[in-house]
């Protein structure tokens, strides 16, 4: 249903687009001029300007950001700039945008190209509340530097030319040629700036150079940034069913007794104030050459190197008091001191029964030192080019190789553990915790260590990719094309952990639990200190090397696709009527193999395991174009496309497990998933005006099919598993599994939505108002989606990543040497998963998800002379919360800021 606010935001959009309209029809007011009468178009205007060109010269529905010079990409992050189109939205951590969903669909239904060439390449998030630690079809924004790309495409239909897949749309990025530019080029930009929360220095450079010789040309540019950022706030984990456990109750009423001994109440089995600190350096090079050897042939050789280095500090004081913990029941001994049971002195709770006040005495608290580094490592070099054969018949070709490495050699977790008193305290919202400590905190006396965690993980991942075509004119407005495709995507990885490294040794004594050598008081969270530990000098203090415990690979996995793919395509532009009509129509074959391997736990014992599958389709396609009036153009548009399972679910490296009755328990990944399949409709309108002035409607429907997630069947044949009966003695395709889980594809749903765009000056406008402009978009979309026919206890929500509201407004100011401009971007709230939770205490979430941001950033640029200009960026001005919740109920998950990013800087060009 349509609320105030989307309404709101409708009528805004609207009105401040058709008023300049009218007004520039009327008054035929232009841009501003120059002296000799030339139209000034410059700057951000000049970037409005050649986009919107773009959009309209396509011949399917797409949206354009371009750079109006070298490096002079409008935004500091790519996904930052993407926000600014319709349909558009994305997630940010430490304040940076990252990822990208378009149109409804998570950001694995968004591809993304790099020159033409799918890109594969991301990292993790520091925060495993937002669930994303392995390799999967999203892409990672924040790994290049914008400046790098002088044009980024939206593609949101399909044609039959395009590489099937990114079911959402595609994202076309685009880094500088040589053939760009005239003669000689050189740009060099300097910036450095600070973050509220963090205080440091974080410098970014950014060098271009470009320089042609008649026909070849070169082109170098590269860019470097050193940022460090940090998220703080308060989080909670596994809400869950519970009772006293063995905590002394007695001082609570009888009612309160009663209450707690139902098991009723559902508990935080911990909360946390936290900090997550990142040390990231980001360096990106770009090198291009193109060469003309003939008029009717064109060759370009383009290469991308990206490294992108980050090393993680992160820290909670976690309390862990009352009955809703299992850890305190019954009290314990740890290292030769015995701990009593704790005291519930007073409780809260609210009508969902989840406790909303907790005031414990003798609560177990824990503080965390984890360490992490990280680094991504992106390599690409493409060879495309075109030729005319004879006259009419042309044939174009691409040719790319990709490889990408993800190394985390470091994830170490030291525990140290507490008691004392703790009040909890959630009765300021959804997404309010404060803590109150009755003891020092920042006292190393009152810990002991209690467990280290150590962990490593590898990802590699492989693209290569060759496609060809020819393009025959059958008249000038008519134009055959047939073309071909292969590729082949690998990722493989492994994991070395060991999960339980000192706790045994810790708890009975044989290694001193006394931290006093290695604790230092953390004083980074406003409010609370808390005592962590020196990781370096713990481990040399305690005589632990890393290489003695992290021995074993585990989770071992690797998956290989290999696809080729043909199509046909017809394009026209010819008169139907008295109006112009342009467009395409065609369909794409393609044939997919893959192979999965992994090493399965059988019985404790490593055992290699393979499967093999393919599957096919044909996708037909058909873009239609109306010049209904000279200004004026409708655009139609339906397909079919797909979207390839995440590698996560193709991964081979689950366990069989055997009971001791004998039952059989098998979970694996299925490479026999197939894709999403979707049917496309699509309908837009797009009106021109003036230099820069546009307003658009787009109307979509999609139906989506075999949507996946893990099922989990009881009491099927060993057959069904699809594993070799070799895996475990005695076992025939009849022996009866008792649990079977894998992924699978199951669901339907429709997704509908609507998008309405507009930018325009204010020429109409009396001086000095007539330099303003804005640029504005809303997003409606909508889809229901029943989780209850996958889940126990599921229910209908909308899908995963779907926020119905995205809008976003960007005013700005600019004459011939300053300009200014802020942009506001708003995203509702959405479903980050919609499976449920569950432990031997029932149901502990059934779905979690975030809530809605407005984010607002800014910049400036200020012409000192010909060639020299002072820049200036703000990101996140209003330092916005991110808040996380789970269950339905939108109870207290995460919720952290990331602090305000002020960056001043100097560009030349020559």
């Amino acid at each position: 249903m349509w609320n105030r606010r989307s309404l709101w935001l409708v009528s805004t959009a609207l009105a401040f687009a058709a008023q300049p309209a009218l007004a520039e029809a009327e008054t035929g007011a232009t841009t501003p001029t120059q002296d000799d009468g030339s139209i000034v178009v410059t700057g951000f205007r000049a970037s409005l300007q050649g986009a919107r060109d773009v959009k309209r010269n396509a011949t399917i529905i797409q949206d354009s950001i371009v750079a109006d010079d070298i490096a002079a990409f409008p935004d500091l992050n790519l996904a930052e700039a993407l926000q600014r189109l319709p349909g558009v939205a994305i997630n940010r951590e430490a304040g940076e945008g990252r990822r990208v969903s378009l149109r409804g669909l998570g950001p694995d239904f968004t591809r993304v190209q790099l020159n033409g060439m799918e890109v594969l390449g991301n990292v993790d998030s520091p925060q495993d509340s937002r669930g994303q630690g392995t390799r999967d079809r999203a892409f990672d924004f924040n790994i290049f530097a914008a400046e790098l790309f002088n044009r980024v495409d939206v593609r949101k239909s399909f044609s039959a030319e395009q590489t099937e897949g990114g079911l959402a749309g595609t994202v076309g990025l685009y880094t500088a040629r040589p053939f760009d530019y005239s003669g000689t080029k050189v740009a060099f930009s300097a910036s450095g700036g600070t973050n509220t929360l963090t205080k440091d220095f974080q410098p970014r450079l950014t060098g271009l150079v470009s320089k042609n010789w008649g026909d070849f040309g070169i082109l170098v540019s590269a860019a470097y940034s050193h940022r460090q950022t940090r998220e703080t706030g308060v989080d909670t984990y596994r809400w869950r069913l519970n009772k006293a456990n063995g905590s002394d109750i007695s001082a609570l009423t009888q009612e309160e007794q009663d209450k707690i001994n139902s098991g009723e109440l559902r508990f935080a089995r911990g909360n946390r104030q936290s900090v997550w600190d990142s040390t990231q350096d980001r360096l990106g090079v770009t090198a291009s050459a193109q060469w003309n050897p003939a008029d009717t042939v064109h060759l370009t050789l383009d290469g991308l190197y990206g490294k992108y280095k980050a090393d993680r500090f992160e820290t909670h004081l976690a309390s862990r008091g009352g009955g809703g913990s299992t850890w305190l029941g019954g009290g314990q001994t740890f290292a030769g001191v015995t701990y009593p049971n704790s005291t519930i002195n007073d409780i809260e709770w609210n009508e969902q029964n989840e406790v909303t006040y907790l005031d414990v005495s003798g609560a177990q608290t824990a503080t965390e030192t984890r360490i992490q580094k990280t680094t991504n490592t992106f390599k690409q070099l493409v060879l495309s080019g075109d030729a005319e054969i004879v006259p009419g018949l042309k044939a174009t070709f691409l040719g790319g190789i990709e490889r990408s490495s993800y190394d985390m050699p470091v994830d170490d977790h030291f525990y140290t553990e507490a008691y004392g008193d703790v009040i909890s305290d959630y009765r300021g919202g959804n997404y309010s915790l404060v803590n109150t400590y009755g003891w020092d905190t920042g006292d190393a006396a009152n810990y002991h260590a209690h467990e280290i965690d150590m962990n490593q993980s590898f990802q590699d991942t492989a693209f290569d990719n060759v496609k060809g075509a020819l393009a025959y004119e059958i008249t000038p407005d008519d134009k055959i094309s047939i073309g071909g495709e292969w590729r082949r995507f690998k990722n493989s990885g492994y994991k070395r952990t060991y999960n339980d490294a000192l706790l045994t040794a810790f708890k009975n004594g044989t290694v001193s639990a006394d931290i006093s050598d290695y604790s230092k008081v953390y004083t980074g969270y406003k409010g609370q200190d808390w005592v962590i530990v020196d990781y370096d000098k713990a481990l040399d203090v305690l005589g632990i090397d890393r290489s003695d415990y992290l021995t074993t690979r585990n989770s071992v996995f690797a998956v290989e696709e290999r696809t080729a793919a043909g199509y046909v395509q017809y394009d026209w532009n010819h008169m139907l009527g008295n109006l112009p009509f342009r467009g395409n129509v065609g369909g794409r074959y393609y044939h997919t193999d893959i192979l999965s391997a992994g090493i399965g736990t059988v019985g404790g014992t490593d055992t290699p395991i393979a499967v093999s599958s393919s599957y096919q389709g044909f996708l037909p396609a058909m873009n239609l174009i109306f010049d209904a009036t000279k200004n004026l153009v409708v655009r139609a548009s339906a397909a079919r496309n797909i979207n390839r399972p995440s590698l996560g679910s193709l991964a081979v490296n689950g366990t069989v497990s055997v009971g001791d009755n004998g039952e059989l328990s098998v979970s694996v990944g299925n490479p026999a998933l197939r894709p999403y399949k979707s049917t496309d409709l699509d309908l837009s309108l797009e009106y021109y005006f003036g230099k820069v002035g546009s307003v658009s409607a787009a109307l979509f429907y999609k139906t989506l099919d075999g949507f996946i997630t893990t099922q989990t069947v009881n009491d099927v044949p060993y057959s069904e598993t699809g594993l070799s009966t070799d895996l475990v003695s005695g076992v025939t395709g009849s022996t009866v599994v008792t649990s079977f889980a894998r992924p699978v594809n199951l669901g339907k749903t429709d997704l509908w939505g609507l998008e309405l765009a507009a930018q325009t000056d204010f020429t109409f406008l009396p001086a000095p108002f007539d330099h303003f402009g804005t640029a504005m978009n809303f997003t409606y979309v909508n889809s229901k989606y029943d989780y209850s026919t996958m889940y126990t206890g599921g229910a209908n929500t909308t899908l995963e990543g779907l926020s119905k509201y995205n809008g976003n407004i960007t005013l700005y100011y600019q004459d011939t040497k300053f300009d200014i401009r802020g942009s506001a971007n708003y995203r509702s709230s959405y479903v980050y998963s919609a499976a449920p939770i569950t432990s031997t205490l029932g149901l502990d979430q059934d779905l979690s998800g975030y809530a809605a941001t407005i984010y607002v950033d800014a910049s400036a640029h200020y012409k000192v002379m010909e060639g020299v200009q002072l820049t200036l960026d703000a990101i996140n001005l209003t330092n916005q919360h991110e808040r996380q919740y789970s269950d339905s109920t939108k109870r207290l998950y995460v919720n952290t800021r990331s602090g305000t990013t002020i960056m001043g800087g100097v560009r030349f060009e020559f």
